[in-house]
């Protein structure tokens, strides 16, 4: 084309044509820079995606086990968060039978919600077992064991859509029936109904409709539906008013009725009112383990650190005198 220009042989309608000809011939590159950032990042995602799976290797079905219905027991359990070294639970073992609740204390970092992750199977153990009548959690299908065990996480995560949604775990056909004898069982049923739209409500991405309460006290409900057998609570009180943790204490006490099992992290007392056994850990390690009474009783006896003792220092001017 330069050539032609230069020799005065290419018309102003040639120059139009190539150039429109050169943009399109161009095109497919312009579209692929514009696009490779995205290109970049989902391929980096991708990696990720099957690091996270490689990591959760896919088991083959196996005999299909029968509900739990008489323990948890945990055997010298030992976890790391995933990717991390540290142990922050150290050779844990405890028992609790059907129609018991165990209440978890303990200051912050002294790995209670890090048990209860490797409880319920979000976390693998480094060592040890968690075990529901005493089959090893890692035996049991997905399926079933989501059956079984109803968690409420210390943050609340809640999913774009209606209360009954959420409560029934985004099942496609629910039964209205579990969804409000679940929500009654939480002691939210009054609650939801006095919405405009009742079950059927819209609390958005996250639960943005709703208070950091309504949604703790949803997912209580949620944690308790379809009744599992083994109920665990992260904190489930931390949003909570006093209608609400009478509530959660009564909601405790129901699946004790009813041969279930509790397990409730702790920082305020009312959180275990309805439990009967009580566990102390500090640094990732059992302190004291047994009947409530009993175990308060030892954590009230503790001395307090008393002050430091006075460190006398003479004046240098009295003594020169």
């Amino acid at each position: 084309m330069t050539h032609l220009l230069i020799q005065q042989e290419a018309s102003a309608g040639i120059i139009i044509a190539s150039s429109i000809l050169s943009g399109r011939a161009l095109a497919p590159v312009d579209l692929a820079i514009a696009n490779w950032k995205g290109f970049v990042a989902a391929r980096q995602s991708g990696k990720r995606l099957d690091k996270l799976l490689a990591a959760f290797p896919t088991t083959v079905p196996g005999l299909r086990l029968p509900a739990p219905t008489q323990t948890l027991a945990v055997e010298a359990l030992s976890v790391a968060p995933p990717g991390i070294q540290k142990l922050v639970v150290h050779d844990v073992s405890f028992t609790v039978k059907a129609g018991s609740a165990v209440g978890v204390i303990g200051p912050s970092a002294a790995g209670k919600s890090s048990l209860v992750r490797a409880v319920v199977g979000l976390w693998r153990p480094v060592r040890g077992f968690v075990r529901l009548d005493g089959a090893s959690v890692d035996q049991w299908q997905s399926e079933d064991l989501g059956r079984s065990i109803g968690y409420l996480p210390q943050d609340v995560e809640l999913i774009e859509g209606t209360i009954g949604e959420n409560i029934a775990r985004l099942e496609r056909e629910p039964a209205p029936e579990a969804v409000i004898a679940a929500a009654k069982a939480a002691g939210v049923h009054e609650l939801i109904v006095g919405f405009p739209a009742g079950y059927d409500t819209q609390i958005g991405e996250q639960g943005s409709a709703l208070s950091a309460g309504q949604a703790q006290r949803i997912a209580l409900a949620r944690a308790v539906y379809r009744d599992p057998f083994m109920v665990v609570l992260d904190e489930p009180n931390s949003n909570l008013d006093s209608d609400g943790e009478e509530a959660l204490t009564q909601a405790i006490l129901g699946v004790r009725e009813r041969n279930g099992i509790v397990v409730v992290i702790a920082h305020r007392p009312s959180a275990i009112a309805g439990v009967d056994r009580l566990m102390m850990m500090n640094q990732g390690r059992i302190q004291a383990i047994g009947p409530k009474d009993e175990v308060l009783a030892k954590v009230l006896q503790r001395p307090l650190p008393g002050p430091r003792p006075l460190k006398v220092v003479p004046d240098s001017g009295s003594a020169g005198a």
